[in-house]
């Protein structure tokens, strides 16, 4: 009897703690409803939407009364010609953004964490971050007046030099390294802000210390700040797997073109043209959900994998 009043006592407390922690941060946790709002309206609650993989969905029989399928374009997707082209194309782009885009914003903040000139430090800050804020419609315009063969800046400098001019924007072979470079381009300087911040961190007594022992610039850049900002490139690099096979839709989509369709065409571009173009709608939300299963086995097993090897995870 005295352990049960105990119990509610305790119960009790822990209740009026909690009412208490809440009153006093309540507008922090105001700050918090905007973001669930948006999780909630434009994440969350389309997800009802994914039944239409599994039904045949007609638009005069409306979302309920279409009839279910079951796995029947689930069945239709793996069977059909065109899921390895675009399996091997989205793979292909991902692994190369990986490989190309990843460390490059890593590589970029180190260098620019070694500059003592504030202002000039500062001033390139502000220059690498502006093409992330230019839509990919401006993006493929200036990629487009530079490498066309047309008047391009680029082809009219390979003409100067005695060369035949390349067809970059019709290429099938020059489709992803345009890609890749437009990622880079864009993205390199708006992705050190979360690494910058790490390196901001990093206790600089380490570095003094490194001196004092002899250790010179890469001595300390391997044994000091690779490791201090590992967990933080861990956790970026988790994230990253997620979206493996989802490839940008407004950067292909804007350069893509019947000549280098062959290796541009992926997902994205897939369930659009099927879904929009074609009034598919179920197959494209089976094409779709295909996608968030993949990322979403890929993002637990790196995670699974990170905890294992010793490091933090994200869940």
């Amino acid at each position: 009897m005295h352990q049960g009043y105990a119990e509610k006592t305790m119960s009790k407390s822990r209740g009026q703690q909690i009412r208490a922690n809440f009153l006093k941060d309540r507008w922090l946790y105001a700050m918090l409803i905007p973001g669930l709002l948006f999780f909630t309206i434009f994440k969350y609650g389309p997800m009802f939407g994914l039944t239409l993989a599994f039904k045949e969905y007609r638009p005069f029989l409306g979302f309920f009364g279409s009839k279910w399928v079951g796995f029947e374009h689930f069945r239709r997707f793996f069977s059909d010609s065109t899921f390895v082209t675009l399996f091997s194309n989205t793979l292909t782009l991902s692994v190369l953004n990986i490989l190309f885009n990843f460390p490059t914003p890593i590589l970029f903040a180190i260098l620019l964490n070694e500059v003592r000139n504030r202002y000039f430090k500062k001033f390139v800050q502000t220059v690498t971050y502006l093409p992330h804020f230019l839509s990919w419609v401006v993006v493929a315009g200036l990629s487009y007046v530079m490498f066309t063969t047309a008047g391009g800046i680029v082809n009219e400098s390979i003409k100067a030099l005695g060369f035949q001019p390349v067809n970059f924007l019709s290429s099938a072979n020059m489709f992803r390294p345009m890609i890749v470079g437009q990622s880079m381009w864009k993205e390199t300087g708006w992705g050190t802000i979360i690494y910058l911040a790490a390196l901001s961190g990093v206790d600089m007594e380490q570095y003094e210390a490194a001196r004092i022992d002899g250790a010179n610039r890469l001595q300390q850049l391997w044994h000091i700040t690779l490791p201090s900002i590992k967990p933080v490139i861990i956790t970026m690099f988790i994230l990253r797997l997620g979206s493996i096979i989802d490839s940008s839709f407004d950067q292909i989509y804007n350069m893509l073109n019947e000549l280098n369709r062959s290796v541009g065409d992926v997902f994205d571009t897939y369930v659009f043209d099927t879904g929009i173009t074609n009034g598919q709608l179920s197959y494209a939300t089976t094409v779709g959900l295909f996608k968030s299963a993949v990322g979403f086995l890929l993002v637990i097993s790196a995670d699974r994998i990170a905890k294992k090897a010793g490091e933090e995870g994200i869940f």
